[in-house]
C-alpha cells in the first residue's frame, strides 16, 4: 500500500508547547488528537538547532559536515539526492508550501552571493521539487505575523492577507483542488512559527495572545534563567495554537476528501527556543541567540507520527533523533536507501526491533560555536572548539569541555558539572561516546582536552 504522507514542521518550537508532552494550557488539541491515535515521541531532538542546516538534513538525510550546508545562508548543493527526487522516482506527487531556506548563499553576516531570500527560487534550487510549490526562500523576509507573499511553480509572486499560519495553511489547502489522485502525495508544510519575528524582534502571536494566554506557566528553565520569556511567551503560546488549529484544518480536509485513512501526517520542529537564556557569550549571535546551543530547550522537540502503521497512541520514551525523519518518511513510501542517509526507520523504534540500539542521540552545534553533544536519558555532555568561529568552520580538530548535566538530578540542565572531579569517570565514558558518534558522522575522530 503506498500511502499518502503530510510532513507538517514548525520552525522553533518547544516540545512542551503541546499538550499531550505536558502543556497545562489547553494549546494542541488537534495535535493531542493525533497523539491519541498515533505514535509520540517523548524524547525526539534535533541533530542541529539552526534553520538552515536542519531543514538541509530533513531533505538529504545527511549531516551538515557532509552536504556543507553546517550553517544558515548554504545553499543545498543542486544535485543533492532529496526526499523530492526519492519520493518522485517512487511514483509520488509531490507538493512544498511555506519556508525553504536553502536557496541562498554567502557570508554569515553580509550580503548575499546568491540572493533569492526574497525572489523566486529557481526550479533548479528546489531540491527536485517539480510539482505544487507555494514557498518563498526565508518566508520571515517576505512576511510578518500578517500579511506577506510566496511564489509558486512558475515563478508568479502569490500575495497573502491575514495571519501567516492561516495563509500558509490556505496554499497548503490549494493543492486538493488540483490534486487528480493519479499518484500518492507527499506534501511538506513548512511553518515557519513560532519563530520570533527577526526584523521585529518579537514572537508574533495573533492579535488578542497576551490576554487569550495571560495564565500561562513559564518552564522551569525559563523561569530560573530569565531571558526574555516573561514578556514573549503569551505570543509564543499563541503561534503555536494557530499552528495546531492549522494542522486541525488539513486533517478535516484530508477526511472530507476521503484520505485521511491512507494518510500518514507527521509533525516535527526544526528546534527548539531557549529565549536568550543560554548562549550568552556567543561572539556571532550574542543575545539574539534563541537556538544554537545543545540544552534541551534548542535541541527537544515535538514528534507525533499519525496513521498508516502508527497506531494505538502509543507513546516512545526511548531517545530519537529528527535526523532519522527522511529514511522514516522514505520507508513509508517503500524506499530503502540504506546507508543513503543517517538515522533509522522509527518505525523499528515503535516495534523495538533491534534489542542493542544505544538509547543516544547526537547533535552539531554551529554559529555560536563549533560544537557536538551526546544526549542519553541520564546525562548531557557537550563540547566546543575554542577559538573557532562556528559561522565559518564546520569543524574541528580539538575541542574542550562545555557542559555535563545530571538529567535525573537536574532535568531542567540549571547545574553544570563538567568540572566536577566527582563526575570524572561519566565524562570519560560520554567523552567516548561522543567521539564515536563524530568519527561516524563525519569520518574524523578529533581531540577532547579538558
Amino acid at each position: 500500500m503506498a500511502y499518502n504522507i503530510v510532513f507538517y514542521f514548525t520552525d522553533q518550537q518547544r516540545w512542551d508547547t503541546c499538550g499531550c508532552f505536558g502543556q497545562p494550557l489547553d494549546i494542541t488539541p488537534n495535535l493531542d488528537r493525533l497523539a491519541a491515535e498515533g505514535v509520540k515521541f517523548d524524547n525526539a531532538f534535533s541533530p542541529q538547532p539552526v534553520c538552515g542546516p536542519c531543514r538541509a538534513l530533513f531533505q538529504t538525510g545527511r549531516y551538515g559536515t557532509d552536504t556543507g550546508c553546517f550553517r544558515n545562508n548554504v545553499m543545498l548543493p543542486p544535485e543533492s539526492m532529496t526526499l523530492a527526487r526519492y519520493l518522485e522516482r517512487a511514483g509520488y506527487e509531490t507538493a512544498y508550501i511555506g519556508k525553504w531556506h536553502l536557496a541562498s548563499d554567502g557570508p554569515l553576516d553580509g550580503p548575499p552571493t546568491v540572493d533569492h531570500t526574497v525572489t523566486a527560487v529557481p526550479r533548479q534550487l528546489r531540491g527536485g521539487y517539480t510539482g505544487y510549490w507555494r514557498a518563498a526562500d526565508v518566508l520571515e523576509f517576505t512576511s510578518h505575523g500578517y500579511d506577506g507573499y510566496v511564489f509558486d511553480e512558475n515563478d508568479r509572486r502569490l500575495d497573502f492577507q491575514g495571519y501567516r499560519a492561516d495563509c500558509i495553511t490556505d496554499l497548503a489547502l490549494g493543492f486538493f483542488d488540483t490534486y487528480d489522485r493519479k499518484k500518492p502525495f507527499f506534501m511538506t508544510v513548512s511553518q515557519i512559527e513560532p519563530h520570533h519575528q527577526n526584523d521585529h524582534g518579537h514572537y508574533e502571536g495573533p492579535a488578542g495572545s497576551k490576554e487569550r494566554f495571560a495564565d500561562f506557566v513559564l518552564p522551569p528553565d525559563l523561569e530560573a534563567l530569565g531571558g526574555n520569556a516573561a514578556e514573549e511567551y503569551p505570543d509564543y503560546l499563541g503561534q503555536c495554537a494557530s499552528l495546531d488549529e492549522n494542522l486541525g484544518r488539513i486533517v478535516e480536509r484530508l477526511k472530507k476528501e476521503g484520505l485521511y485513512e491512507n494518510t500518514v501526517i507527521l509533525y516535527a520542529s526544526d528546534h527548539g527556543s531557549h529565549f536568550k537564556t543560554r548562549n550568552r557569550d556567543a561572539h556571532l549571535t550574542g543575545a539574539d541567540d534563541y537556538k544554537r546551543s545543545c540544552h534541551d530547550a534548542s535541541l527537544h522537540v515535538p514528534l507525533v507520527i499519525a496513521g498508516g502503521p502508527y497506531q494505538g497512541g502509543a507513546a516512545v520514551e526511548e531517545l530519537v533523533s529528527t535526523e532519522s525523519l527522511p529514511k522514516t518518511i522514505l520507508a513509508l513510501a517503500g524506499v530503502d536507501v540504506g546507508d543513503a542517509m543517517v538515522g533509522e526507520d522509527l518505525l523499528d523504534v515503535v516495534r523495538h526491533r533491534d534489542p542493542d540500539r544505544p538509547n543516544e542521540v547526537f547533535a552539531q552545534i554551529s554559529e555560536s560555536r563549533v560544537g557536538r553533544c551526546v544526549r542519553t536519558p541520564d546525562w548531557l555532555y557537550a563540547v566546543y572548539a575554542p577559538g573557532v568561529d562556528g559561522g565559518a568552520a564546520p569543524a574541528a580538530e580539538e575541542y574542550a569541555d562545555d557542559f555535563l548535566y545530571d538529567m535525573k538530578k537536574d532535568p531542567w540542565q540549571l547545574q553544570n558539572l563538567v568540572a566536577d572531579p566527582a563526575y570524572a569517570d561519566v565524562k570519560a565514558m560520554l567523552r567516548e561516546k561522543l567521539l564515536a558518534w563524530i568519527e561516524r558522522a563525519e569520518g574524523t575522530r578529533p581531540r577532547i582536552v579538558g
